[in-house]
């Protein structure tokens, strides 16, 4: 098993956890890292965008709007970026709802549900038709790059612990490694810092705790 995250997993971790954070300053020479490094520009696009469902519109719109100041940037000096694969939409004659709860249960290995969205079915048909349908069957980015994205945005952000412990054991049930998870660590504190780090190893050491189990 692989220790180490890809090129372009890598370049995804500080991209997504600035943008969730509106930490401007270093999302933007985190955006013209990852396309030094090979991501296109319609998979940044694809990061961002999906980061609204975790971060809300505000941190999305306003990554959205660095990014393209960034390229504007880079045109003005000459600098052509791959645009890349776009998202493609829904299957016709199949629902975002369909799609999107068969997605969810894949990604999750096991159908979700329990008393909170007994409580507020909405939210968890909005999860199920727009997030795990809509946005996760776009394409452009792997499963595993949405979790290795998702991971580092919970990561940089406080009082969503629950939350990261979740998409830790969502992340290893869509291709990344615990060794990968531990390396991830080390490239949040490179990113965010120690405190942030730290935080994200405690709950990174509860979730493999939990799945020894």
């Amino acid at each position: 098993m692989t220790s180490e995250f890809d090129t372009k997993e890598q370049a995804i971790i500080p991209i997504a956890a600035h943008a969730a954070a509106g930490e401007i300053d270093q999302l933007q020479a985190s955006l013209n890292a990852g396309l030094d490094a090979g991501l296109t520009v319609n998979e940044i696009k694809e990061v961002l965008v999906q980061l609204y469902a975790y971060t809300g519109f505000p941190r999305s719109l306003n990554a959205l709007g660095t990014f393209m100041k960034v390229l504007e940037e880079r045109k003005s000096k000459g600098i052509n970026d791959t645009e890349g694969e776009a998202g493609k939409p829904i299957p016709a004659g199949k629902s975002s709802l369909e799609i999107g709860g068969a997605n969810q249960t894949k990604l999750v290995g096991r159908e979700v549900k329990g008393a909170l969205f007994d409580f507020a079915p909405a939210i968890d048909e909005y999860l199920k038709a727009h997030l795990f349908g809509d946005i996760f069957e776009r394409g452009v980015l792997s499963w595993k790059q949405r979790e290795v994205a998702t991971i580092a945005a919970l990561a940089n952000m406080q009082g969503v612990n629950s939350q990261l412990g979740a998409h830790y054991f969502i992340s290893m049930n869509n291709g990344i490694t615990p060794e990968q998870l531990k390396s991830f660590v080390g490239l949040m504190k490179k990113a965010c810092g120690d405190d942030v780090a730290a935080n994200a190893e405690q709950v990174l050491e509860q979730a493999l705790a939990a799945a020894k189990k």
